[in-house]
């Protein structure tokens, strides 16, 4: 039986730890050639290592599939060139970006700082864009020649991005313009055969280790990013063509559909200011409460 993603050609950025090394490690297990993206850097974003990308293409060299490492930093413009370059050299061709790479700033907003503000957004949502626009310039560029695509954009979008999370007013922004770069990119892109969409996982890794998200060794269990890499390599797979604009919540713990804002209670415009507070009240008192992190609603 062929596998999912056989001889497919996917760039994994941020692989060489957590999640993004679980989508490495499986998407080569089903038999895709992958691009193997990581600076190497700490949880903040400082230093520099190539071991933990060229760790990761030795396991999958190791288990017989096919991978080059790349240190590249892909929230620079001239990063997010290289990347999709070394693809198209190393391989032959381009099917799959996922846009994992991220770190983490964490602090209330009355203490954040402004590198600690930009150095978040650089990466998460520059890194993104980055990536995807050279390999969009790409799949455009086979279209106009007449070949055809069946291409995907794999984001990495979170709970604290589509629910929000206090103390990462930072990362929540950067989180959610992913999830609305998705949707839109997914607008554009179609007509060249390309899909995008995203995942907003919730797992243990390096991360999130110290923000009190697992309690016990079970919790430890339904929070091992192993449980993220499945729905990656499906997205990432010919079986997904159609899906798109969409965003998946998934953990160990649930695997869900993540549903864009929507419009709640609404009356006619109002143009006195004496008749807002009535008005805006009873809207409010009709529409549900804002999202816990979960995706549930907030009792009052």
């Amino acid at each position: 039986m062929a596998k999912m993603c056989e001889g497919r050609v996917c760039i994994v950025t941020g692989a060489g730890r957590g999640i993004g090394r679980e989508h490495a490690l499986m998407l080569a297990s089903e038999g895709a050639k992958v691009v193997v993206n990581d600076v190497g850097g700490s949880r903040e974003g400082t230093g520099h290592s190539e071991g933990p990308a060229h760790e990761v293409v030795a396991e999958i060299e190791g288990m017989g599939g096919q991978a080059v490492a790349n240190g590249d930093d892909i929230s620079t413009w001239e990063g997010g060139g290289n990347v999709v370059k070394q693809a198209i050299d190393a391989f032959g061709g381009l099917d799959v970006v996922v846009n994992n790479a991220g770190i983490l700033r964490d602090r209330m907003l009355v203490n954040m700082a402004e590198e600690e503000w930009d150095a978040v957004i650089k990466v998460h949502l520059k890194g993104t864009f980055a990536v995807s626009r050279f390999a969009a310039a790409y799949w455009r560029e086979r279209a106009k020649n007449g070949e055809t695509n069946d291409a995907r954009i794999i984001n990495t979008t979170s709970p604290s991005g589509i629910y929000g999370n206090a103390g990462q007013t930072n990362y929540g922004a950067a989180k959610a313009g992913i999830a609305t770069f998705t949707i839109i990119a997914a607008m554009e892109l179609e007509r060249y055969g390309v899909t995008a969409n995203a995942i907003a996982p919730t797992a243990l890794t390096r991360m999130t280790e110290d923000l009190g998200l697992a309690a016990s060794e079970e919790a430890k269990q339904t929070m091992d990013p192993r449980w993220i890499a499945p729905i990656c390599t499906w997205l990432a797979s010919p079986q997904s063509a159609g899906v798109t604009g969409r965003v998946f919540e998934v953990s160990g713990a649930y695997l869900a559909v993540a549903e864009s804002w929507h419009r709640g209670p609404s009356t006619d415009a109002v143009d006195d200011p004496d008749q807002v507070d009535a008005v805006v009240r009873k809207l409010l008192a009709d529409a549900r409460p804002n999202a816990d992190m979960f995706g549930r609603d907030k009792t009052s």
